[in-house]
């Protein structure tokens, strides 16, 4: 018997159709749609945005800069001047940051119309390398012929094995995004950049955060004196911090959450939690795409394989963004949507940065780009590395934010800026100059003669390469 709801008719082919409309897919449509490309989009959402957009980079720092104020609020004594404690009202707060959200969506919504881009909410699986089907958000189901095709399905939270399913007890990092109460504790599981904006903004709210981490350290893989800058002061805003240590079992009651933790030494103790975040990781959103049938090659990780252009195993199919491996970050997606859609185009292009800068929007926030030290111990490569702390900075002390750092990895030979690491407020910011300075191969005197306002956070990356060029006596 036919389903009245499959429409069997084919569509027209299209030139171009995008899977997934985060920063990677609709980057992809607007570049492609400006080259004249006839470009189709496909999401589930009302509107382009993504997981970026609607539940994680734009919203957790909506909550990031609530968790800032809080901060500030509460360090004014320090300045004499004393505010009264905060009132906080959730409902307005998830009202606030929806808010925000759904104005940036709409907008993308407005420019696909403008750009003549075809928007179609559905999910879309592949049935080989030159069509799709769609099944859009009304239960029709059609089949869609295509040109060329790019993936950019991003990614989704990793869960615990043995997780119980899921509860308001116990969230991703989704969930915890869209606070319903204030927790009088929560046990957050993992010690990456997610895990500690989001016990940032919870501990601002007044939960008693812990952190357990497996490794010996927060943000594995980040160079260790720009994450000592930040544990320093996590130490004193968390109510714990519990490296080198496991979650054996996560068990769900009426009063809260019983977490068994195992240390080092293998001790074992059970502690309960209001509510837990599981804050693990990302996996690359590429199950459920009818992939195998595309012939389209995906590694043990379930990251799809791509060459220089982005283009996969498929001719016809292109990858971009989380999907496509990592570092998975949005706007390494967005440069790798742009470079695929000009591939599509026949331009000559390949997706081959210097640097891709990384930031972790804590207070204080840590960001790099390019070769780190640890990378460079790995490499057995030698470097030359100097350090500023920002002790030495008169606009960081008037932001009662003295401990910070800057730090450049140069080749000793060139002086070629090979890598820039930041820690202090604004890094995020900051650490633009060094993609750039990796970008154009400039060497530490052109940051060191480069004129830089005072007095500037900034100022730091012209200081530190000063640092570089020795002080003779009596000059």
């Amino acid at each position: 018997m036919t389903d009245p709801a499959r429409d069997t008719d084919m569509r027209e082919q299209a030139r171009l159709v995008i899977v997934g409309g985060g920063p990677g897919g609709y980057a992809a449509a607007f570049r492609a749609a400006d080259m004249g490309l006839q470009t189709v989009l496909i999401d589930p959402e009302v509107n382009p945005g993504g997981a970026c957009l609607y539940r994680g980079c734009i919203p957790s720092k909506a909550l990031l800069h609530v968790a800032q104020v809080l901060t500030e609020a509460r360090e004014g004594p320090d300045f004499g001047i004393t505010f009264a404690e905060p009132r906080i009202d959730l409902a307005q707060l998830r009202s606030w940051k929806d808010a925000i959200v759904t104005r940036l969506t709409t907008g993308l919504g407005s420019l696909v119309q403008k750009r003549k881009i075809t928007y179609i909410q559905g999910r879309a699986r592949f049935l080989d390398e030159r069509s799709l089907e769609i099944d859009e958000s009304g239960g029709k189901i059609t089949r869609l012929p295509f040109k060329d095709a790019i993936l950019a399905t991003g990614s989704r939270p990793i869960a615990l094995p043995g997780q119980p399913p899921a509860s308001p007890r116990i969230l991703d990092s989704s969930g915890a995004l869209n606070p319903e109460e204030v927790p009088g504790s929560l046990l957050v599981i993992g010690g990456g950049y997610i895990g500690l904006e989001l016990g940032t903004v919870y501990a601002a709210l007044g939960t008693k955060v812990t952190v357990v981490e497996m490794t010996g350290g927060l943000l594995p893989g980040v160079d260790r004196d720009l994450v000592s800058m930040l544990k320093r002061r996590l130490d004193g805003l968390f109510a714990d911090i519990l490296l080198r240590t496991r979650v054996e079992r996560l068990k769900e009651q009426k009063n809260g959450v019983m977490v068994d933790l195992v240390d080092r030494d293998g001790q074992k103790r059970t502690q309960r939690f209001q509510k837990v975040l599981v804050a693990v990781g990302r996996r690359p959103s590429s199950g459920e795409l009818g992939l195998e049938k595309a012939g389209v090659t995906v590694d043990d990780r379930g990251f799809v394989q791509v060459d220089a252009q982005r283009r996969t195993s498929a001719p016809t199919i292109w990858a971009i963004g989380d999907v496509a491996g990592e570092p998975m970050l949005a706007h390494k997606a967005t440069h790798e949507g742009r470079t695929a859609a000009e591939a599509i185009a026949g331009r000559k292009v390949a997706f081959e940065p210097r640097a891709i800068p990384a930031v972790v929007f804590t207070d204080p926030e840590i960001a790099w780009c390019g070769l780190t030290q640890d990378e460079a111990r790995q490499q057995k490569r030698e470097v030359k590395v100097v350090k500023l702390p920002w002790s030495a900075s008169g606009r960081a002390a008037t932001l009662n934010r003295s401990t910070g750092l800057t730090k450049l990895i140069v080749d000793p030979e060139s002086e070629r800026i090979l890598g820039v690491g930041l820690a202090g407020p604004g890094a995020g910011e900051l650490i633009a100059e060094g993609v750039l300075a990796m970008e154009m191969a400039a060497v530490a005197d052109d940051l060191r003669l480069t004129i830089h306002p005072h007095p500037t956070l900034s100022e730091t990356l012209m200081e530190t390469a000063e640092e570089l060029f020795p002080r003779h006596p009596g000059r």
